[in-house]
């Protein structure tokens, strides 16, 4: 795999992931994103013409939380569960 830029609002968050969002985690990896930059990309599946995150939700929202408009990851092929 490589790294790839993806714009942040090509990426769909499911529901369900939406619903283990910690806003204290946000809040760290945010503050650790402004002295250290994106040390872990995200993972995404495309899925016609945006992406589907796979794993990296906190990252993903400390990133929006900045205002970064895209954010780095690796293009899986993971299946729909």
């Amino acid at each position: 795999m490589r790294r790839e830029t993806f714009a942040v609002a090509d990426i769909y968050v499911p529901i369900k992931r939406r619903a283990t969002l910690e806003q204290r985690r946000v809040d760290e990896i945010a503050a650790s994103m402004l002295d250290s930059g994106q040390l872990t990309p995200i993972l995404v599946r495309p899925d016609g013409a945006r992406f589907v995150l796979v794993e990296g939700l906190h990252r993903l929202e400390a990133a929006k939380a900045l205002g970064e408009k895209t954010i780095v990851g690796f293009r899986v092929n993971a299946r729909k569960h």
